[in-house]
């Protein structure tokens, strides 16, 4: 049987086109409204499986042209991360089958797919964690500076495994071992959601992470951007979180807070805790906002967010979060900034072993909070 899938982020798209023809369909994917319209009458499927927001024409726009174009009987699946009540019974007036609503597993997938087909036999459940096509499609930045020892990388791999949707980006900062080759080697077998971005010199955290966010900036198909601490200091777990607090507010920012707070799990050595603290106090006195913990390596935000904060080059190497913060008050206004970002608690933050950042550097941060206060006292943030 054949089943026609229109959606317009590949990274969704090849996740069904992997999953159904597992399951013995013969598929047909397109990118756009317009190509699905054309694909529909070309291929002449026994099911269509499509997302309600294209940017050329809508999914309801495509339904339209089946069954009152086409009057077709053709049954259609909407699978969308839409919610609105009034869109979704329109989808059902215009004469959809099913409308499913991301984040959704394959394994329920699968089981509505043989249902609205007629298949007669049981649907064969994905053993171990469900694998979920995620409601957004997230691209996070990891910066990388001589990590071959301590990547984690079968972490990364089952993480993209399991969270359809994601796509890691993993920025070599110049490494000196054998990081490229490692991150090259994490690739291979996951091409759609890993990519290796390669800085030839080591230029610093901070730009690294801002390479990494305007390169993926350009992948239309990603709504939201973030970047994660190539240790997983931050669960990646917990950055899920973060995602699943900026789909379902208004924020523009969502940013991680190693907060000690009951049944959390947040360590760091003693001596670098009195430091934080010192310097977190510092920070906020400069913003003259009421974040509490700027300087957490796992953030997530709205693309256009990461487009207009991440276009200059930041001036420091490690403070770039506390830059961050002063654009988007210097972008905004800050009584509107601090509404559009928020910070949310981790379940979860060790810092890791190997860490490059020394008690000397620490004193260094001094100078670089100094030197940020000036540098954006009266200067104007937009683009």
């Amino acid at each position: 049987m054949k089943i026609l899938a229109i959606d317009d982020q590949q990274l969704i798209l090849l996740s069904l086109e992997k999953q159904l023809i597992a399951q013995g369909y013969e598929v047909m994917l397109a990118g756009t409204g317009a190509a699905g319209i054309q694909a529909f009458d070309a291929f002449q499927p026994d099911l269509v499986i499509l997302d309600i927001n294209m940017p050329d024409i809508s999914g309801l726009e495509v339904v339209k042209h089946i069954r009152i174009d086409r009057k077709s009987s053709t049954p259609i699946m909407v699978m969308s991360g839409n919610t609105d009540e009034k869109v979704i019974i329109n989808g059902f007036n215009l004469g959809i089958d099913d409308y499913v609503k991301k984040p959704l597993s394959l394994n329920e997938l699968g089981a509505r797919v043989r249902r609205m087909l007629g298949t007669s036999t049981k649907p064969t459940l994905i053993k171990g964690e469900a694998r979920m096509l995620q409601k957004r499609c997230v691209g996070v930045v990891i910066p990388c500076y001589n990590e071959a020892e301590r990547l984690s990388t079968e972490v990364f791999r089952e993480f993209v495994r399991k969270h359809l949707g994601y796509h890691l980006c993993f920025v070599n900062d110049g490494s000196t071992d054998n990081t490229l080759q490692v991150l090259e080697e994490l690739r291979k077998g996951h091409e759609g959601t890993i990519s290796v971005y390669n800085c030839a010199k080591n230029g610093g955290k901070a730009e690294a992470v801002r390479q990494g966010i305007l390169h993926l900036a350009k992948d239309t198909q990603l709504d939201c951007i973030g970047y994660l601490d190539a240790d997983l200091s931050t669960d990646l777990r917990d950055f899920d979180q973060l995602v699943d607090v900026l789909e379902a507010s208004d924020y523009k920012i969502v940013s991680g807070s190693r907060i000690n707070r009951m049944g959390a799990d947040i360590t760091k050595e003693s001596a670098r805790k009195i430091i934080s603290l010192t310097i977190n106090l510092i920070i906020r006195k400069i913003l003259g906002m009421p974040f509490k913990d700027t300087q957490c390596g796992a953030k997530i935000m709205d693309r256009e967010i990461a487009e207009n904060m991440f276009r200059k080059r930041f001036i420091t190497r490690w403070l770039f979060d506390v830059e961050i913060f002063m654009r988007m008050r210097k972008f905004y206004g800050k009584e509107k900034a601090v509404g559009l970002i928020c910070e949310k608690p981790l379940n979860r933050w060790i810092h890791a072993d190997g860490s490059k950042l020394s008690m000397k550097d620490s004193v260094k941060i001094l100078g670089q909070l100094v030197k940020i206060a000036v540098h954006y006292k009266g200067q104007s943030m937009h683009p």
